[in-house]
């Protein structure tokens, strides 16, 4: 895929420090370690842009990309790292719930799961937080290259069973190694306004 035209634009925990430009805002979070920043990597055709880790934990602040001009995407912290200060991962939970509940330029939130395990307590709480907010939410399956082939619509069945999804409702599997599920999430952004 060819690079998007994308930009980082700031780090913030603070409404205050959040842009103000107006675009409309999609919004990456899901379990430390899920593939956040290389999803959003492979989707914008980018190698780096999003920094990525081995570490769990690594995304600390919520980060601001502008797109092609027209929107920002936003990488969030990742939910679910027990090695990080109680203290800090209050601070994270708070000031994420605070942006997802409050910001009125988010116009969707991708939740991110791992495709190869049940989705957590923690994911779970994050869709019941997507669904209190009333905020359009998409699925995506991350990691779907590391099912086998011959387990793969289990697995998603599986998905669709544990977050109580109608066999209508969008799954996007997804793979940052292969590109699997980018043009599908670039269907749904495009319709973002």
């Amino acid at each position: 895929m060819a690079s998007i035209d994308a930009t980082f634009i700031c780090s913030a925990l603070q409404a205050e420090q959040f842009p103000r430009r107006g675009l409309p805002e999609i919004a990456f979070v899901g379990r430390s370690n899920v593939g956040k920043s290389s999803l959003l990597n492979k989707v914008l055709g980018r190698k780096s842009l999003a920094k990525t880790s081995s570490k769990p934990g690594k995304t600390q602040t919520i980060n601001f990309f502008e797109v092609e001009g027209k929107w920002y995407f936003v990488d969030l912290p990742g939910y679910g790292y027990a090695r990080v200060a109680k203290t800090v991962k209050e601070e994270w939970s708070r000031r994420m719930t605070e942006y997802l509940r409050n910001r009125d330029t988010l116009k969707l939130v991708a939740l991110l799961l791992d495709a190869r395990h049940d989705p957590t307590e923690n994911d779970l709480h994050m869709l019941e937080l997507l669904e209190e907010s009333e905020k359009p939410t998409l699925i995506i399956a991350t990691k779907i290259d590391k099912v086998k082939p011959s387990q793969r619509v289990k697995q998603l069945k599986q998905i669709r069973k544990c977050l109580e999804l109608s066999d209508e409702a969008l799954l996007i599997p997804f793979s940052s190694e292969t590109g699997e599920g980018t043009k599908q999430v670039w269907e749904i952004v495009r319709t973002m306004r």
